[in-house]
């Protein structure tokens, strides 16, 4: 049992504080003597040592207007000008008014997997820009940072000091024995787990969950992260206001354990939201945990831990049900997500600089749904990524597609209805309970890049396309253009999406019961005065609706937002196109 410890201080805030940090602390370090000490020490790193700034729970620091944009610095390129310069260029002229802040992913340093093996937090990738970019592009803009949290390269400054016997970077990394029985842990990948490394003092193995290119720190050392509470307080004066921590679910190791949701990873998560919001109140922290749903959700804490979750089922469900016209398994999933807590709200995405996660579906699909799915995308010019599981075979982890194709035809094949089953995906995504975020190439239409495959080896490139600049902007402003079709209807959506109250993050939601081939949900603002229907047929077929079956309020008139129309016989049965959306709308009548 953790004694408790009295903490003297003229100070109520800063005790207040180091009363919390300890009880944290104490359950990641229990061994050690005194934790006030190392609690003193991280609010000094983060610099609250007053105690920081005083927090309101249960405040939602986002509403209807929040909408991200996925990007890396580079996947827009212009001769002669730095990248960031370029987005900057890019987010200035044509979505200025519509996307309120960027996941900018990794710039930093890095020596593999496109950003995510970093080799130096502190700096700006030379190719990219510098920390001017970045703040410049902070005063714009809300901006999200990786946090990668989990593992550095292996040619840091870091697993260098590591294998000279140098201070810092001596103790940083994970060590384990090949003949310690890892049998129990949770592998994202197929590589062995176990790197062997030449050091001053002999052979060591340290531990790789990604990458032998990804050496995982060992959190079991304090100043590992003491360091990251350096690393998260450096970006909050660079104008970082939103931190993704990267892999987090893998951050702790144990013996004889799947090292994976480990309680010691959920109590880092929990310090340092406590630290961040005492030095930024509205500064906000994302899980990025593609793991099954269940386990997911957990990384809300009691509104303590994420502000924010990825919602990994979202995408392989959505892409599923589109493809097969049956919305069943996306339905009943929706109605088991619970509502998030005021200060939590999920973070929706359908597309990102990864794969469309497989193990969110687990228990959710069958096998055999799994695989229909996984054939349907390699008919598109999809791939597969693989991981390890137990017995030493190998099982899908993720599809490697663009989005655009994937939502090319069905499983009967493709078919003339991309385009309206791409704008549906969005609309889907849009009015969802959450934050709607864009990755750069669905909001482009960017197709699969397979030359880009070919030329670095690694599936994931198929959806991580570099467009230069000139290119893009002659496919934005040709009229006939699929880009140009999707930026502009995706852009129109987005303003009609943000003028509705109905649609914060935390509006009430209800799944609605139309039948397996339209999906719908209704959501009604804070102040419930607004209430929104979001009706979408996911079929290739027309579906007929008898607007009765909504139960729409007869005193109100009712205008469906997208196509403007305006329903006055509440009786009507009314027809959807294939993969037509209605954001069906009260609008209080003269006699309200």
């Amino acid at each position: 049992m953790i004694k408790s410890r009295s903490i003297d201080s003229p100070n109520s805030k800063l005790s207040d504080l180091l009363t919390r940090l300890v009880s944290h602390l104490d359950i990641i370090y229990p061994e050690r003597p005194n934790n006030l000490v190392l609690a003193k020490q991280m609010a000094s790193i983060m610099g609250v040592e007053d105690g920081g700034h005083a927090t309101i729970s249960h405040t939602n620091h986002w509403d209807q207007s929040d909408i991200f944009l996925i990007t890396y610095a580079d996947s827009i390129q212009h001769d002669n000008q730095y990248p960031l310069a370029t987005l900057s260029e890019f987010m200035q002229t044509h979505v200025k008014n519509t996307i309120s802040s960027i996941h900018l992913l990794p710039f930093y340093p890095y020596s593999s997997d496109d950003g995510f093996s970093v080799i130096d937090y502190y700096q700006v990738n030379q190719a990219m820009g510098d920390w001017h970019h970045i703040e410049q592009l902070a005063t714009q803009y809300n901006i999200m940072a990786d946090v990668v949290i989990n593992h550095c390269s292996a040619r840091s400054g870091w697993f260098e000091n590591f294998k000279q016997g140098k201070e810092p970077g001596k103790n940083f990394f994970f060590e384990a024995s090949p003949e310690q029985d890892t049998s129990m842990v949770v592998r994202p990948r197929t590589h062995e787990l176990l790197k062997e490394v030449d050091t001053l003092d002999g052979k060591k193995y340290v531990w790789c969950t990604f990458s032998h290119d990804q050496v995982d720190f060992d959190f079991r050392n304090p100043e590992v992260l003491k360091e990251f509470v350096s690393i998260i307080r450096f970006y909050l004066n660079k104008g970082i206001n939103v931190f993704r921590f990267d892999a987090i679910a893998f951050l702790w190791k144990e013996a004889n354990s799947p090292c994976i949701n480990l309680v010691q990873t959920h109590e880092i998560v929990k310090l340092l939201r406590l630290l961040v919001e005492k030095k930024h109140p509205s500064a906000i922290i994302i899980t990025e945990t593609n793991i099954p749903n269940r386990q997911n959700l957990m990384y809300f804490g009691n509104a303590n831990e994420a502000h924010a979750i990825y919602n990994f089922s979202l995408p392989p469900l959505l892409i599923q049900t589109l493809v097969t016209g049956n919305c069943k398994h996306l339905k009943t999933w929706l109605m088991t997500q619970p509502p998030a807590q005021n200060g939590t709200t999920y973070f929706n995405f359908i597309a990102s600089h990864d794969g469309i996660g497989l193990r969110p579906v687990e228990g959710i699909l069958s096998d055999d749904e799994t695989d229909e799915m996984i054939n349907t995308m390699l008919n598109f010019g999809g791939k597969v990524s693989w991981r390890a599981v137990k017995g030493g075979k190998n099982q899908a982890y993720e599809i490697n597609i663009s989005l655009y194709d994937a939502l090319s035809g069905t499983t009967k094949g493709l078919d003339n209805l991309q385009f309206q089953r791409f704008i549906c995906a969005h609309a889907i995504m849009l009015a969802i309970e959450g934050i709607p975020a864009f990755y750069i190439h669905s909001l482009l239409a960017t197709p699969n890049d397979f030359e880009r495959v070919v030329n670095t080896g690694q599936n994931r490139s198929i959806n991580r396309h570099k467009w230069a600049y000139d290119a893009l902007i002659t496919e934005l402003e040709n009229s006939h253009s699929h880009h140009h079709l999707v930026f502009k209807e995706l852009s129109r959506l987005i303003n009609i999406r943000k003028q509705q109250s109905a649609l914060h993050p935390n509006a009430t939601q209800y799944t609605l019961h139309l039948g397996t081939a339209i999906f719908a949900f209704w959501r009604q603002s804070p102040d419930r005065k607004q209430s929104l229907f979001a009706i979408n047929n996911v079929s290739d077929e027309p579906q007929t609706l008898n607007l009765n079956e909504l139960n729409l309020i007869s005193l109100d008139q009712w205008v469906d937002l997208i196509s403007e129309t305006l329903y006055t016989n509440l009786d009507e049965q009314i027809t959807l196109a294939p993969y037509q959306t209605l954001w069906l709308s009260n609008k209080p009548s003269d006699k309200s």
